[in-house]
């Protein structure tokens, strides 16, 4: 067997082939980040599917460029591009103003956008920039685009969480970062916010027709990742047969989207298998770190996060 053949083989233990053949034709999604990596793919698999799919991109130029491309790989794909920066209100609210001006319903808001263990800046707005555009920007958004999905109920909410929010700590005594700011630290912090964020919305939302789901795609091969340094770029090398496409990236993302929501737990976070020796070998329903799952935590973070914001949620 090749080199390549024993690689696949090692691949095939950890990761499942899931698939779906669900359609979801008449109906629109926005999902953000998706120029590239697990957004485009995550996008493209869904304008497959007969949605109409808005690519929410910072950069208009890759988003057209990208939908460009969905639109030559999909027969039939509807997608567009429109600019979003997280790292600024005054774009958020531009966004969502040109949602609710072209579009009567929206069914699928997944906030897959996010920047990982970078140096030090700030948002437009003055915040941190990981906390800022991981857990408040995509916070902000959801607020506004709310309305909207209430309207065109059933609709759903996902947000990009990852496994490393086990690792993380909500700082309310420092959320600017201007005390200690560490990388990884405040990527941790952010994801761990995602978590609890998507824990209070499914608790707001209940009753409501509105659901929210947090997911960890794992490890992908994105450009998320070009911030990490050594030793964690040698032992990312060794495991690299690991290491997802940003397509095997998209299925839990995906399957969060499309499986009936009566087989799914409003609120929770989900994560497909990577054990061989697990029973189950598909996406599935995970259990949250502590500080995830703590209710205390997840009301003070949504509190903060409308006061930093200054809005009333």
């Amino acid at each position: 067997m090749s080199k390549a053949g024993e690689m696949q083989g090692l691949r095939s233990l950890f990761y499942p082939n899931w698939s779906s053949d669900v359609r979801l034709d008449g109906k629109t999604a926005v999902v953000t980040g998706a120029n590239t990596g697990l957004g485009k793919e995550t996008a493209k698999d869904l304008a497959g599917r007969g949605a109409r799919v808005i690519l929410a991109c910072r950069d208009t130029a890759r988003g057209e460029e990208a939908a460009r491309h969905i639109v030559r790989e999909v027969k039939g794909a509807k997608v567009v591009a429109r600019q979003l920066d997280l790292a600024d209100t005054r774009s958020i609210c531009r966004f969502a103003e040109s949602v609710y001006s072209t579009e009567k319903a929206l069914h699928y808001l997944i906030n897959n956008a996010g920047v990982a263990i970078c140096p030090y800046a700030t948002t437009a707005d003055g915040f941190e920039l990981q906390f800022g555009v991981n857990h408040l920007g995509h916070f902000f958004l959801t607020f506004l685009l709310l309305d909207l999905l209430k309207h065109s109920a059933p609709s759903r909410v996902i947000n990009l969480s990852s496994c490393s929010h086990a690792m993380g700590k909500i700082h309310f005594d420092d959320l600017s970062g201007e005390k200690r700011y560490h990388p990884v630290k405040a990527y941790v912090q952010s994801k761990l916010a995602n978590v609890l964020f998507t824990r209070e919305l499914g608790r707001r939302t209940k009753g409501l027709g509105v659901t929210a789901y947090a997911v960890d795609p794992g490890l992908v091969n994105t450009k998320i990742i070009r911030h990490i340094k050594q030793p964690l770029v040698d032992i990312i090398k060794t495991f690299r047969f690991m290491i997802k496409t940003p397509a095997e990236g998209a299925y839990t993302t995906i399957y969060c989207t499309v499986t009936p929501a009566e087989e799914l737990s409003n609120g929770g976070f989900y994560r497909c298998c990577m054990c061989p020796s697990s029973s189950s070998r598909d996406c599935a329903l995970a259990t949250p770190c502590n500080a995830g799952r703590d209710e205390g935590t997840a009301l003070k973070l949504w509190a903060v996060s409308c006061h930093l914001l200054g809005i009333h949620w």
